[in-house]
């Protein structure tokens, strides 16, 4: 962590000697100094007395925004002028993390910062902390929306992402002896330094209302509540390019016309401004709770939002670029749309809408562009997360889409009815509207993506081929070429180059080039040296670095204090039953229990280890809860036992974010990924862990299985049951036919003696025992991989006393990482499914 500077006058005078003279473009120090001096005088935020580190912050961002804006400009003309066929990314979520040092960094400009800032008495690493995460997202995918910006702009791409601009997030994370507690997210409290407001793009989106038929046939969508969109353009800059791209995030608005004077005047406070308080709502939390139908018409009201604003504004752009008469059939050879997940499925029938509402086109013509434009991303094969949405819902808020989908359906099944008369029996399973239940007819969301999108692809190769020969299996069968296998990436530059600096220096200096940052399969060069000593004895130097970094973070966020010395293990994620962190917690308590049988000799042959936990449980998710809590209650056990400490540590690191994963990742010596085989698409974190030289514990899960292939088997420490073997185990324990290990029955009896205090567990464990019924019978297969999970844990603990094979793990984790970059993913993505190429700006 950065040293605090002297904040009582000593920086306001230094600020005070640099001349303030505007240099946008300013890349010299001096000049550079002088436009952060410029935007703390005529661009103020504070009292012209102060020039402390929060002040000093957001005079350097409007500083470096300079430059982006100049670069945005640049690269907005040059797709204007050369009409490229362009990318549009439709993304709930996206965790952008902060963008201070990721910009200075790809705009390399880093070191002229840090000296400019010098010139006022701050370091540039204590300023970049005063930033914020901004709160746009929760977890891996929103993560990997976020790298494949920063990979479009790197690769010259002409590309553009459109979200939506939450004000309060999903939420803050505090720990309490309660748990978990949830605080709005204050990331715009005063304002965000990066995000440019476009008055001129506002774009009416309504809800409600009806459908009028004209005496010629025609439909149209009347009446109901309209709400304005309004963008808000954050600029996106490309590692040594110049080009920048936007990621555009709608803000949710009601018009002065709209604000009653009448009402407020009689004191009818409340309505006379009711349109301007549901607007407000739109944008407020991401993912808003839907168990009520309030909360329902919410969360379908962000989806309808963000698709419909996003639409409007792609067909004006294409509009702009054609002066007279617009050939529709050419839109697809223009516009590709993503849709990252099925939260923006309504861009299909607001598309279809939009074509034959109000452009005139007719339903095969509107059909044919919207099916070539479309592409659809599946992140998940949970059932719950497979959005399913109330026909009833869907037809109050959007009666004429309601419509469309009906027909898309009825289309459908006339196909298959048609042209596939073997696969009659199969409609209802593949059909859009599901009134399999008459009580609760739904629209089945993915059903629609795969039936109207010209593209479907997973995100790991296991997940891909779930998809094909499982969850979208009688898909495949009519249209086998649209299913395609999207391996995800994460960007080197953030989550390598700027994160390690050491580890990266270490790696250019031996590579002898730093062109691995844009090209990482060149890391493979680090295998000729993995048993180098001098090599060795450089990248402990550097992992040790990191971690007393960590060790100072922890301390700092949660008065524990740890032994950079013993074995940091790590798993940070979204806390949820399938990803298994009470795997980890109750592998945990079994090797305190253990430690406690022990004498304190054989204690002294032990390998001392810090376990670290992190990650947000869904505020309505109880079991999740429940674990965050358990964590939080053993690490208070047995961080405060005098016999056990010195051997183990157990560490709950709140508010996991971007920000944070930047100093546990560098630091980490052993991951783990233990999801249940099958249920993980991918998982982005397991790729940044490995980059960064840390050894992952693992089951053959989503991209763990590519992730060993790459780095080598002897690498990896695999347990746990295969994808193929859970159905059969699910069975088997419906069936009577498991025994539990009697160390996983240890662990869970020192639980309920009451071991980490009188917090009523049993609903917890519950889950675990039973063969069947609901949340009975240890679904996501706990007990059955916990003997092996135990096995491999004492298999890390041997290999980390040899200290020289553990170095010689971690470097090939490192160099077998390449295949792992988004740049790769996001080439893949623009040769094979938005065929787009590059268009650098001259």
């Amino acid at each position: 962590m950065a040293t605090k500077t002297d904040t009582n006058g000593g920086a306001t005078v230094a600020a005070a000697k640099v001349k303030a003279v505007a240099h946008p473009s300013a890349e010299e120090p001096s000049e550079i100094a002088s436009n952060i001096a410029y935007h703390a005088q005529y661009s103020p935020h504070f009292s012209p007395l102060k020039f402390d580190p929060e002040q000093a912050f957001y005079a350097t961002a409007e500083s470096v925004r300079d430059h982006l804006i100049q670069r945005w400009n640049e690269t907005y003309l040059h797709f204007h002028k050369v009409d490229p066929k362009q990318t549009y990314y439709l993304s709930m979520e996206y965790l952008q993390g902060r963008a201070l040092s990721n910009a200075v960094g790809n705009l390399d400009i880093a070191d002229a910062y840090a000296d400019a800032l010098r010139k006022f008495g701050h370091e540039l690493e204590e300023i970049a902390e005063q930033e914020k995460d901004a709160a746009l997202g929760n977890g891996g995918l929103g993560r990997l929306a976020s790298c494949f910006l920063d990979s479009m702009a790197t690769l010259n791409l002409p590309a553009w992402g459109y979200g939506l601009r939450y004000k309060y997030g999903l939420f803050k994370q505090q720990i309490t002896k309660e748990g978990q507690e949830e605080v709005a997210e204050d990331w715009l409290e005063k304002f965000s330094p990066w995000e440019i407001v476009r008055h001129d793009i506002v774009y009416p989106i309504r809800f409600f209302g009806h459908v009028e038929l004209s005496p010629t046939g025609s439909r149209k969508w009347v009446e109901g509540e309209i709400i304005q969109a309004l963008a808000y353009d954050v600029p996106i800059p490309g590692y040594k390019t110049k080009n920048t791209i936007s990621l555009r995030l709608w803000e949710a608005k009601a018009s002065a016309k709209d604000f009653s004077l009448f009402e407020f005047n009689d004191g009818q406070y409340e309505s006379a401004a009711q349109l301007h308080s549901k607007a407000q709502q739109i944008c407020a939390v991401l993912y808003p709770g839907d168990a009520t139908e309030n909360g329902k018409i919410l969360r379908l009201k962000q989806q309808f939002f963000l698709c419909s604003a996003s639409l409007q504004d792609i067909i004006v752009r294409f509009r702009e670029r054609r002066a007279g008469k617009v050939e529709w059939s050419e839109f697809p050879n223009k516009v590709a749309v993503q849709m990252n997940d099925t939260h923006p499925t309504l861009a299909i029938p607001e598309l279809m809408r939009l074509l034959m509402d109000d452009e005139g086109l007719g339903w095969d013509e509107a059909w044919d562009v919207t099916t070539r434009t479309v592409a659809y991303t599946n992140h998940t094969v949970l059932p719950e997360a497979l959005e399913k949405w109330p026909q009833a819902v869907m037809r109050k808020l959007l009666p004429r889409h309601m419509e469309i989908i009906e027909e898309i359906d009825r289309r459908f099944m006339a196909m298959i009815s048609s042209t596939r008369k073997d696969m009659e029996g199969k409609i209802p399973s593949m059909r859009i509207l599901d009134s399999s239940n008459p009580q609760k007819p739904v629209v089945r969301m993915a059903n629609l993506c795969v039936v109207s999108s010209h593209k479907v692809n997973g995100v790991a190769q296991l997940h891909s081929d779930i998809l094909k020969s499982e969850l979208f299996a009688d898909y495949v069968s009519i249209w086998p070429g649209k299913f395609q296998n999207k391996t995800n990436g994460i960007t080197p530059r953030r989550w390598l180059r700027f994160c390690s600096p050491e580890l990266s220096g270490i790696i250019t200096k031996w590579l002898k080039s730093d062109g691995w940052i844009t090209n990482l399969d060149l890391l493979t060069g680090l295998r000729q040296f993995a048993d180098n000593e001098e090599l060795h004895a450089e990248w402990a130097s550097a992992k040790l670095a990191n971690k007393r970094r960590l060790a100072q973070y922890v301390l700092q966020v949660t008065g524990v204090t740890i032994d950079p010395n013993s074995l940091f293990d790590i798993q940070v994620k979204r806390i949820h039953e399938y990803k298994r962190q009470l795997l980890n917690i109750l592998g945990a308590i079994y090797r305190y229990k253990r430690l406690k049988e022990m004498s304190s000799e054989e204690r002294k042959k032990v390998t001392p280890r810090t376990i670290m936990l992190g990650g947000k449980a869904f505020a309505t998710y109880t079991n999740a809860k429940r674990i965050v809590k358990l964590v939080n209650d053993v690490g208070s056990v047995v961080n405060n036992d005098p016999e056990i400490n010195n051997y183990l540590k157990v560490v709950f690191i709140p508010n996991y974010n971007v920000s944070v994963a930047e100093i546990l990742i560098p630091g980490s010596e052993l991951s783990q990924h233990i999801s249940t085989a099958g249920m993980e698409a991918s998982g982005t974190s397991n790729m940044k862990f490995s980059l960064n030289g840390c050894i992952i514990i693992g089951t053959l899960d989503g991209a763990n299985v590519e992730i060993r292939e790459e780095i080598g088997a002897e690498n990896f420490f695999l347990f746990g049951a295969k994808a193929d073997e859970v159905p059969r185990l699910r069975k088997d324990r419906e069936n009577g036919l498991f025994t539990p290990d009697p160390r996983f029955e240890e662990a869970k009896h020192f639980i309920r003696a009451g071991a980490f205090g009188s917090y009523d567990y049993n609903p917890l464990l519950d889950s675990l025992e039973g063969n069947s019924g609901y949340g009975r019978g240890d679904y996501f297969l706990v007990g059955y991989d916990f003997p092996s999970y135990i096995d491999a844990q004492s298999r890390v603990d041997e290999a980390y006393k040899d200290t020289k094979r553990w170095l010689k793990m971690s470097i090939l984790s490192t160099a077998g990482s390449g295949k792992f970059s988004s740049d790769r993913t996001i080439a893949q993505y623009a040769e094979e499914i938005w065929d787009i190429k590059a268009c650098p700006v001259p």
